[in-house]
């Protein structure tokens, strides 16, 4: 049995935060207690049983940023607003000129549904400009340049523009090239290349929980999808994926990665979302087993597949239960120190399923020669408000590698996007 850092759930006192003048390091205290305390170990037999403890809704209530309160980071970074008065802003792209593209959407298809773009001419970390670049969208999610190309990932389809860097929007009309799954539960299609750029690989998360509605609602669901750039000859490049979100190559491996969120309805600490190394047509369990062979309860024999669950693929880094891991970035920078390099960063837009909050962070897993090195450790907190109330501040959803170095951050909650940099003494 192969190993992974699996984060084994302990019951700590809970703190609140009841002053809304609580000074960041009282912030992340009160973060890091609320969520439970974390420990790695290797053995698959830690998982919690399904069902241990009950189901619960549990929905948090975002308060807003106010009173000068923001995020906070480890000793010798410095968090500051990017942007602000957004709506619903979820993912970003940074073009190669250094633009920041945000595409704003939410999950009823009311806000938004348009791409900012955010240039910073002087190259200063901080943009003189914002203008709509593309509006009208369905959803959007993911974007991409190759060449003279931007793509857009709308929830039902790959969209193609022509691509002008000097350009501020875009008013011509797109070309589909790929008709996808729109609708359900989940509903992002985040977009990547490879280094080749002549692959484009297409996140698409499934309709239901687990396959409650039956496996044939479920076609091209739970996958990563590879086309090539004109959306010619798809294939499922790996499945079992409930919901791959975050994409990113590991730096020195040419291994593609994700940030995937599993189940819910299993109870408290059942079961982790996870970040994962993806094996070109490998399986990893959706809906029929869970990190590795482990069988779902709620399906039924007649509709197990147990030749799909003998060669389930256990995940590489378990991160928390129902924490909603959606962003994924690997750090190639050098503003950050050395420890930094490599590592990959994955916002957690935290959890509705579970008696106490969980997520609501950005974490970062150091890496070394393309491979976890060890265990994810928080990086940018202080979301959670109230944790025994289920206040929170805001909600951490993309995260992007600035042209400076510079991390970025969208914060869906209060529409805003924070900036982290680092400043050597």
């Amino acid at each position: 049995m192969r190993s992974l850092f699996l984060l084994v759930i302990a019951a700590l006192p809970f703190y609140s935060c009841n002053n809304n003048e609580s000074s960041p390091e009282e912030k992340a205290a009160a973060d890091s207690a609320s969520n439970a305390q974390q420990t790695v170990t290797n053995n698959l037999d830690s998982l919690p049983k399904p069902n241990a403890t009950r189901s619960v809704t549990n929905r948090a209530d975002v308060t807003g940023w106010k009173n000068n309160i923001m995020p906070a980071a480890p000793e010798g970074f410095t968090v500051s607003l990017f942007a602000d008065n957004l709506q619903s802003p979820r993912w970003m792209y940074v073009a190669s000129n250094g633009d920041i593209f945000v595409a704003q959407a939410d999950k009823e298809g009311k806000k938004g549904n348009n791409i900012l773009l955010f240039r910073d001419k002087n190259k200063d970390g901080l943009p003189e400009s914002k203008t709509v670049y593309l509006q009208n969208l369905n959803q959007p999610f993911g974007m991409l340049v190759i060449n003279n190309k931007f793509y857009v990932a709308n929830t039902d389809a790959l969209l193609e523009y022509p691509y002008d860097p000097a350009a501020t929007s875009i008013t011509a009309s797109p070309k589909q090239l790929v008709a996808l799954p729109g609708k359900g539960r989940h509903w992002t299609r985040n977009i990547i290349t490879n280094s080749a750029k002549n692959k484009i690989y297409i996140s698409v998360g499934s309709s239901t929980n687990v396959a409650e509605d039956g496996i044939e609602k479920e076609n091209r669901r739970a996958d990563i999808l590879e086309v090539n750039l004109d959306g010619s000859n798809e294939k499922i490049y790996a499945s079992g994926l409930r919901n791959p979100v975050g994409m990113g190559w590991a730096p020195g491996s040419g291994t593609l990665w994700a940030a995937v969120n599993e189940r819910d309805e299993l109870g408290d600490d059942v079961l982790p979302d996870y970040l994962t190394g993806v094996k070109e047509g490998g399986f990893y369990g959706w809906p029929y087993c869970y990190f590795g062979q482990n069988p779902d309860p709620r399906i039924d024999a007649s509709k197990q597949r147990p030749d799909l669950v003998k060669n389930a693929i256990v995940p590489d880094v378990a991160l928390g239960s129902h924490t909603a891991s959606l962003g994924l970035v690997f750090y190639t920078g050098d503003n950050f120190p050395a420890s930094y390099h490599n590592g990959a960063f994955v916002a957690q837009h935290g959890s509705w399923n579970r008696s106490h909050l969980a997520g609501y962070k950005v974490v970062f897993v150091p890496f070394g020669n393309g491979k976890p090195s060890g265990k994810p450790e928080d990086f940018l907190t202080g979301f959670i408000a109230d944790e025994e109330k289920s206040k929170v501040y805001g909600r951490p959803v993309g995260v992007v590698q600035a042209g400076d170095g510079s991390l970025l951050v969208t914060d869906d909650g209060d529409n805003k996007i924070w900036r982290v940099t680092y400043k050597s003494k």
